[in-house]
């Protein structure tokens, strides 16, 4: 088993929450379980409306709203029924089903990381998620093609027109 899950795991089983339907995880720790960067010392979650409401219900001292976004900090646990005000059904699309967790999946996590570019520490995340992409999915033929010019990329600021390379 990952290693971020079996944390995941321990954390959720001492916390005691309980979540009708799996919550999402995403933030660092979906960064750590795609191997990105290590993940900080929260666990960050989606949860449907539902059972945000009833967490809340039992937890109103423990409630945070950020521009409209309601979540709840529970012990270690940030947990939210939407970021950006997209909603567990939009993060839930191809996330990785986990025992007691899915996984955000790895666009859904860019796009998280796009809606709070603002903040520093998320255009930093969104520079790993770049590379991230770069190394999981660049054609490897068109890459090996490309590094034969890279003296003309060079001197011509990357556009080259008519084939004139000046290798």
């Amino acid at each position: 088993m990952n290693e971020v899950i079996t944390r995941f795991q321990e954390s959720l089983c001492k916390s005691k929450l309980n979540f009708s339907i799996k919550p999402i995880l995403i933030g660092g720790m979906a960064m750590e379980y795609y191997g990105i960067r290590k993940s900080g010392a929260d666990i960050d979650l989606i949860i449907t409306d539902e059972d945000y409401k009833d967490l809340a219900k039992q937890n109103p001292e423990k409630q945070k709203d950020l521009f409209g976004d309601l979540g709840l900090v529970i012990d270690k646990f940030e947990i939210w029924r939407s970021i950006a005000h997209l909603d567990y059904d939009f993060y839930k699309k191809d996330a990785i089903e986990e025992d007691q967790a899915l996984i955000i999946s790895i666009d859904r996590l860019l796009w998280s990381r796009v809606c709070a570019m603002e903040v520093e520490k998320y255009r930093n995340d969104l520079m790993l998620l770049k590379d991230y992409y770069y190394k999981n999915y660049t054609n490897q033929k068109f890459h090996e093609e490309a590094r034969l010019h890279e003296k003309s990329y060079e001197k011509i600021k990357g556009a080259i027109f008519g084939g004139k390379y000046e290798d």
